[in-house]
């Protein structure tokens, strides 16, 4: 039973191990493709950690919640969040997770690395629900003591109101979710956003469309600011660019010791966010990730900017586009196949002699 799987060593077939995001980045790294190194904490972790009296606890909240009461939901999911708060780690659980985390510290020769903690659940891609975002994710976390608290955080975002809601609504039953966390060294960007390895507007497979921010890619994700924009030619040459007046960034502030949202200095406001050489290098990544994964994706990215070109790009998650892949396919140019407007083409200059 295993308690933590290193990134580089579960890809997709450790699913049920890891969850859906961990899983991906697992999958980039055999790819070839640069992820800030990590590792997961392990479903079995998550299931060993809630066995005995704290599941039953859970168990008898879950039942007794009122659907169509709001209220309810809310003390039920504030009384189980609590509950899991106040339970401790197993002591090899605590102390393989710790010796994990120093290992990764070690590496980089940073004392209390800073870390992304972020969760991963094994319901995220299925077909026919949306259980995606739905869990938490803790930025610029210092040190093992954060480290802990943050992971029981993730694991106890299986069950906000809004999950507990989804998953009644969609009758899909508690205890087939189960969780993993991802502990992952954080990319000091200088930019970051996401990136479609098609055009989301029109469904466009020819073109890689990248929008970022100054920052780390909170600001991108979630909506909060109006992004730089850049589509490519997958022929790598950049075909449209739209650069936005950019008033908020996502950054550590190293008084407060968090992750704030603070405003982008004046200078920095209406010039592009990444370089020329930089958007290329993204779309190039871009490529290469829907070739391995055989369908379009939605990719985020950072550019740490403690290294040098093209060191400093970084890919922290890819997914399965998720909108246009699931339309019908049908012919663009009259509902005419490329086959059948060739065949047009050519029988139109065929002369029948007399």
């Amino acid at each position: 039973m295993p308690y933590t799987l290193w990134f580089d060593k579960a890809g997709k077939e450790a699913l049920a191990l890891v969850g859906g995001k961990n899983a991906s980045l697992g999958e980039l790294i055999r790819a070839g493709i640069p992820v800030p190194p990590g590792f997961s904490v392990t479903t079995d972790a998550y299931l060993e950690f809630i066995t005995g009296s704290l599941k039953d606890r859970i168990e008898e909240i879950l039942s007794k919640i009122d659907q169509q009461d709001v209220v309810s939901l809310d003390e039920a999911s504030a009384t189980i969040r609590q509950l899991m708060a106040k339970t401790p780690f197993p002591t090899k659980m605590e102390e393989e997770i710790g010796s994990n985390y120093q290992a990764l510290s070690q590496v980089f020769d940073t004392p209390d690395l800073p870390v992304a903690v972020r969760s991963s659940a094994t319901a995220e891609d299925l077909p026919g629900a949306s259980f995606a975002g739905q869990q938490d994710t803790f930025l610029w976390v210092q040190g093992i003591d954060e480290v802990l608290e943050n992971i029981k955080h993730c694991m106890s975002s299986l069950f906000t109101p809004r999950a507990i809601s989804y998953r009644i609504k969609m009758g899909f039953p508690h205890e087939k979710v189960l969780i993993s966390v991802g502990v992952q060294k954080i990319a000091d960007a200088r930019a970051a956003g996401v990136m479609f390895t098609l055009n989301p507007l029109n469904g466009d497979p020819s073109k890689v469309v990248i929008e970022g921010n100054w920052g780390l890619g909170e600001t991108v994700v979630a909506g909060l600011c109006n992004p730089d924009k850049f589509v490519v030619d997958k022929v790598t040459t950049v075909v449209e660019r739209e650069i936005s007046l950019k008033g908020v960034e996502c950054v550590f502030d190293p008084r407060s010791r968090k992750v704030v949202h603070a405003d982008i200095p004046p200078d920095r406001r209406e010039i592009q966010c990444i370089e020329d050489q930089e958007i290329l290098e993204l779309a190039r990544y871009a490529k290469k990730i829907e070739e391995y994964y055989g369908c379009p994706q939605d990719i985020e990215w950072a550019i740490d900017k403690q290294k040098p070109f093209p060191f400093n790009i970084f890919m922290v998650q890819s997914r399965p586009e998720t909108v246009w892949s699931q339309k019908r396919k049908e012919p663009v140019l009259g509902k005419k196949s490329v086959y059948e407007l060739l065949m047009e083409k050519a029988l139109s200059t065929v002369k029948i002699e007399p």
